[in-house]
């Protein structure tokens, strides 16, 4: 995987172009389960939050007074902690009436947190707003789940990713050749087209080289073998590399430096 605090107090970047377009929610929301993805000031006393709902997607809401001493939200809008929110509006950008913390999750620490930073800032650059995915959402809930649990961060990582391409609707079929639909075989060498799938590669390819049965294991999401790891890791951070435009990942790279993950 490719400072902190600083980077992510920062501004969040535009939001990624929609691939569909679709009619904005009712006038009010209540009790929707969400995360804070991202929030920064807005005017003297208030913030903007970026947050990643259930069943209305990647949302911005404007938390009025949230930055006042005496406001309830203050100490509630903070990231990777389950909430239930209310909103109203069908501007881009709602009014946030209530945000109440849920409970039931344990919280992210050392690299964990590290980590959970890197998963936001995939989704504040990767999926549109209005956009709802709620299996991504309950991918991202077990993937903090299982960081907060000490789960490997290799494996947890590898698997978010996977399931945020596919929910995104770019992910191709790794057991099977592009343009052909032959079955991808173990100990033949392959290289992922970004745009297509798998294909054998050529010696005049520079993207990455991986073994079939990486490309199989990551199919069927079993990251157990070593170089499954390893070429998963350099697979899916060229494919995320090519979702981003080149854009960089500032989590990412922390994560290099400290962890080489």
């Amino acid at each position: 995987m490719d400072t902190l605090d600083a980077d992510l107090d920062t501004p969040a970047p535009p939001a990624a172009p929609a691939k569909r377009s679709r009619a904005l929610p009712r006038d009010r929301i209540n009790g929707q389960p969400g995360f804070v993805l991202h929030s920064y000031p807005y005017k003297e006393t208030s913030l903007i939050v970026d947050m990643f709902t259930r069943d209305f997607g990647r949302i911005g809401l404007v938390a009025k007074g949230a930055k006042r001493p005496l406001s309830k939200l203050r100490g509630v809008l903070q990231t990777f902690q389950p909430l239930s929110t209310s909103w109203s509006g069908r501007a881009e950008l709602r009014t946030l009436i209530d945000a109440e913390w849920v409970g039931g999750m344990l919280p992210l620490e050392r690299t964990a947190l590290l980590c959970g930073f890197y998963l936001n800032e995939l989704l504040v650059k990767l999926i549109a707003r209005d956009d709802p995915h709620p299996v991504l959402f309950d991918q991202y809930v077990a993937t903090l789940n299982q960081l907060a649990h000490n789960e490997p961060a290799q494996i947890v990582l590898r698997k978010f990713e996977r399931a945020l391409l596919k929910e995104t609707g770019v992910a191709a079929d790794l057991g099977r050749c592009a343009g052909s639909g032959d079955p991808v075989e173990p100990g033949v060498v392959y290289v992922v087209d970004p745009e297509r799938g798998p294909r054998p590669a050529r010696a005049a390819d520079n993207w990455p080289a991986v073994d079939g049965q990486t490309l199989l294991d990551m199919e069927a999401d079993d990251y157990a073998d070593p170089l499954t790891q390893l070429q998963s890791k350099q697979l899916m951070r060229f494919l995320l590399a090519h979702q981003l435009g080149g854009a960089p990942l500032n989590t990412r790279q922390i994560l290099i430096d400290l962890l080489q993950l």
